[in-house]
């Protein structure tokens, strides 16, 4: 049993035990709820159920935290509590823990952090952009984002699938293929001129060469209105091909990629408008059909189908959200930018319309990164005429750095992501810093094994000779990877992850400096080397959950030559 689980049965056991003092059902108690205090001085643990508690119980908080201390037992696990502030309990451990619990984290292996399967199926829709161009830097944060928060839903134990939905359809879809039409129409002598507000990119030159190679030449000669969309057609999969590619070298990938068109195609925007009207939330007014999103707190209804008679793209987010749950997912995350935050009300709304609870949908959107180049805003693409390509910023700065950097702040708050500072390989710069931590460990391990210690299966180790300060801090620093691999799920909140991954780094850092690893003791050897182990695993486990790479070795960083610097152990 984890120390957290054995914590929470032993403060529900006191608190029943002091319930009939305070006039309370032993049998209708809440769970307690665990923190780990800011402050070492404060205990290993603390917990604020007096406070739940006094109300019902119509004492002070202190009171009832004096009660459930004096039911705490002692000669166990907890060392010594302590009522606290206003009524909080701390309890101090006995060092015996720190020893089980990295045993805990030898025994579960790379499963340490990760839950047991739920059966509960969760989809993830991300990234998302329309295919009419490369992916550029404006597309960054909503990948790395994305494919953390899915990763991490895995890591809780639930089915994810991880959906790319793109727009193939309507004006932008027209203008795209119109501009590859042109292009096409130069590479064979033909005159023909860029449709006003058309893609003018170098990269539409490559998708019609593309196009060019695979197009009936006979599509040429159809009429102008037929040829367009022939040439969009086939120029859709070569660009999703492009995206897909650059996705694939950012460490993002995708189970289903879905087209807006099906939707139009097979009658799921027709039947889900006809479904809302059933159930009163669909009119007509002024030549166009509308949705009473007003019904559901939005600040005005929605049209569905134009007076022109072409359905709106809200039209096809509600057919969206039938297909959806008709593929059995029991929970959809969207993954979207800031400005889609008038969006939410509406699409919730529309959830709940067509008859699925609305808490089964959820939006995280994400604020806008400002990218620089020495504090300069960064400059156009050569390639592209418009923002940097995602492809250019990988080139520059490596998969890694971008997606670290990019989960390093929660979604809601804006950043900067400057380009010179964040290609620096020095420990100044986190992603290196973390990655480098592992790497240390790595060293470490094969220096041990090169230097013939035989290092014995962790349970024929005594780990409890890990006494000193330093190696206590890093054994409660692993201890709390679940707790924090849970808090990112429940709050979609992946930089608790890569601030998580700092602390290890830092805690393994100050332990490595404080105590000699490969000692004449060689007991007290096997446990060090057992430690740096599972700092190594917990370590790796957490840039996995973020997409992020964690090296056996890095020759050079900052200057210093790894290996040589690691040299004494």
């Amino acid at each position: 049993m984890a120390i957290q689980d054995a914590l929470v049965d032993l403060f529900a056991r006191a608190a029943r035990a002091a319930a009939p003092e305070f006039g309370l059902d032993p049998d209708q108690l809440p769970q307690p709820d665990l923190d780990r205090p800011r402050v070492k001085e404060h205990g290993d643990w603390s917990t604020n159920l007096a406070l739940v508690l006094a109300p019902k119980a119509k004492r002070s908080p202190r009171q009832v935290a004096e009660a459930i201390v004096a039911n705490l037992p002692t000669d166990g696990v907890i060392a010594k509590a302590e009522v606290a502030g206003p009524g909080f309990v701390n309890v101090f451990l006995r060092h015996t823990w720190l020893a089980d619990t990295l045993a805990e984290i030898l025994q579960q292996g790379d499963d340490y952090g990760r839950w047991r399967k739920t059966g509960r199926k969760v989809q993830v829709e991300y990234v998302s952009a329309n295919p009419t161009g490369p992916l550029h830097i404006g597309h960054a944060r909503n990948a790395a984002l994305g494919d953390a928060i899915a990763n991490v839903q895995e890591a809780v134990g639930n089915d994810v699938q991880r959906e790319y939905y793109y727009n193939d359809a309507g004006r932008q879809m027209e203008l795209f293929g119109r501009s590859v039409e042109t292009r096409l129409l130069h590479r064979h002598g033909k005159e023909a001129k860029l449709p006003e507000d058309g893609y003018a990119g170098d990269y539409i030159k490559d998708v019609a060469a593309a196009v060019d190679a695979t197009l009936d030449p006979r599509a040429l000669d159809l009429p102008e209105a037929e040829r367009w969309q022939a040439v969009l057609h086939a120029a859709v999969p070569i660009m999703l091909d492009m995206i897909e590619t650059t996705l694939e070298r950012f460490g993002v990938r995708f189970d289903s990629y879905f087209s807006e068109r099906t939707l139009h195609e097979s009658g799921e925007i027709d039947q889900a408008i006809a479904k809302m009207r059933q159930a009163g939330y669909v009119y007509d007014a002024d030549g166009a059909v509308w949705f009473a999103s007003t019904k559901f707190g939005d600040d005005k209804d929605r049209v569905l189908i134009r007076s022109s008679g072409q359905p709106t793209y809200f039209a096809a987010d509600c057919a969206y959200v039938i297909d959806k749950f008709g593929r059995g997912f029991d929970h959809l995350i969207y993954v979207w930018g800031a400005d889609h935050h008038g969006d939410v009300v509406r699409v919730k709304g529309a959830a709940e319309a067509l008859g699925f609870d609305p808490a089964r949908t959820e939006m995280v959107l994400y604020q806008f990164v400002a990218f620089r180049r020495g504090g300069q805003p960064v400059q156009m693409s050569k390639r592209t005429g418009q923002l940097l390509t995602l492809d250019e910023l990988i080139d520059e700065v490596g998969a890694d750095a971008a997606r670290y950097t990019l989960l390093t702040r929660s979604a809601d708050s804006a950043m900067e992501f400057d380009i010179d500072e964040v290609k620096r390989q020095t420990m100044e710069n986190p992603v290196y810093y973390v990655q480098y931590a592992h790497a240390r460990v790595a060293s470490l391990l094969r220096r041990a094994e090169q230097q013939g210690v035989d290092r014995p299966h962790w349970r024929e180790v005594d780990l409890g000779l890990l006494e000193h300060g330093s190696e206590h801090e890093l054994i409660r620093t692993l201890a709390e990877f679940p707790d924090i691999v849970e808090m990112a799920a429940r709050g979609h909140a992946p930089h608790r992850l890569t601030k998580y991954a700092e602390g290890v780094a830092a805690a393994f850092h100050r332990f490595y400096a404080d105590c000699r690893v490969i000692t004449e003791d060689a007991n007290l050897t096997h446990a060090r080397l057992w430690l740096s182990a599972a700092t190594k695993q917990v370590v790796g486990s957490a840039l996995a959950l973020i997409g992020v790479s964690a090296p056996e070795s890095m020759e050079r960083i900052g200057g210093v030559d790894q290996e040589a610097a690691d040299g004494s152990g």
